[in-house]
């Protein structure tokens, strides 16, 4: 089971990584023109940069702290804070009628409940 959550962690913070650095990178003008993208004309610019700085901590935070044995009780929260994210990107696209965003982000939203749970649970560090 230790290998499976490390998989799933890997995973995650390689989605997470990449997704908050796209919205670290460009303009929110910029990325309102992917079709994946369109949720950010609801936001200001500075909070489409405070997701995006959110997802690449939690990524970050899925691997290096049990990865460096530092504060390894840092992992489950930070699968627990991409959780979070993923429970307000489901609102966001519902309301948006975005049903295929919404279902990816459905998945994320298991994984990282997965990782949050086993973590804190039967498969801590």
């Amino acid at each position: 089971m230790n290998v499976f959550l490390w998989i799933v962690a890997g995973v995650l913070a390689a989605l997470f990584l990449v997704a908050g650095a796209t919205k670290l990178s460009q303009s929110k003008e910029n990325l309102g023109k992917n079709p994946n993208f369109a949720w950010t004309e609801d936001f200001s610019a500075g909070t489409v940069k405070l997701i995006g700085t959110a997802e690449v901590l939690g990524a970050l935070g899925l691997i290096l702290p049990a990865a460096l044995d530092i504060a390894p009780i840092l992992t489950p929260l930070a699968a627990c804070g991409l959780a979070i994210i993923m429970i307000g990107a489901i609102i966001t696209h519902v309301r948006r009628k975005e049903y295929q965003n919404a279902a990816v982000n459905t998945v994320l939203l298991i994984l990282t409940l997965l990782v949050a749970i086993f973590r804190f649970g039967p498969n801590s560090f």
